[in-house]
């Protein structure tokens, strides 16, 4: 099967040793987002809404790289510092995600890289 990495300047560059998405065959794996501007590298101090909605849009430009929409997502983990959040995060998700709902992780952790409130990583299907 024939693995292509996906990058793009329109999602923030890594600050790990990983790629931002890797497609293999009709699947498209898209590493852990902040809600960090892609042009500064900074973090988007706003509140939970304003991050949720920067991390979705810097998954959508790495989706866009691949050729694909936040249609394509099969599953989406949404990982956040406290789970009081997770109804503002909701309200986003589903805003710019239905009526495409994927499967879904919920995860609370004690903290996040860039002390963000908020992350995702997903998985998108290409196929027909």
């Amino acid at each position: 099967m024939a693995r292509m990495t996906i990058a793009t300047p329109q999602a923030p560059q890594p600050i790990g040793p990983y790629v931002q998405g890797i497609r293999a065959g009709d699947l498209l794996f898209l590493s852990g987002q902040l809600p960090l501007d892609p042009l500064t590298g900074s973090l988007v101090r706003s509140g939970i809404r304003a991050q949720t909605r920067r991390v979705l849009d810097n998954l959508k430009a790495v989706l866009e790289a691949a050729g694909a929409t936040l249609a394509h997502i099969v599953r989406l983990t949404l990982y956040v510092k406290t789970l009081d959040d997770v109804p503002q995060a909701n309200e986003v998700i589903a805003e710019l995600l239905t009526p495409h709902l994927p499967t879904r992780m919920t995860v609370e952790v004690p903290r996040l890289p860039k002390d963000a409130s908020v992350a995702m990583d997903a998985i998108a299907y290409l196929g027909s």
